[in-house]
């Protein structure tokens, strides 16, 4: 019997943080803004991450087309502490990271596009 769509993005995500130690956290979320499966630490609050995480993608797409940069790829946010970034899967949802202000952010994005094509074929 095959393993439910949830858990099979749940092993993907750990799989893309173990294969990526500076990933401290990760999620797909809907483009409504709903938690389809997560990887966060406690303390992360999955309903606050899944909302953010939308509405970036939502304003990303707008400023990307309004500017005529065609199809958004990547939403990119760096902090004192870190790093936020958001990548397209498919047309369905989106892959959220929080990933260490030290991390290598050609390998980060590039393992991220690799479990965003896994991840949209599991959507």
């Amino acid at each position: 019997m095959a393993k439910p769509r949830t858990v099979q993005m749940v092993e993907r995500l750990r799989d893309l943080q173990v294969s990526t130690p500076d990933i401290e956290a990760s999620a797909v979320v809907s483009l409504d803004g709903l938690i389809m499966a997560s990887s966060l630490p406690a303390g992360v609050e999955e309903d606050r991450v899944s909302a953010m995480s939308a509405a970036m993608l939502s304003l990303g797409e707008r400023i990307a087309g309004e500017l005529g940069r065609g199809f958004l790829e990547q939403v990119y946010i760096r902090g004192e502490n870190g790093y936020v970034l958001l990548r397209a899967v498919g047309e369905e949802a989106v892959l959220t990271v929080l990933a260490r202000s030290t991390a290598r952010l050609g390998l980060l994005l590039l393992d991220m596009k690799r479990a965003a094509e896994d991840l949209a074929d599991i959507v």
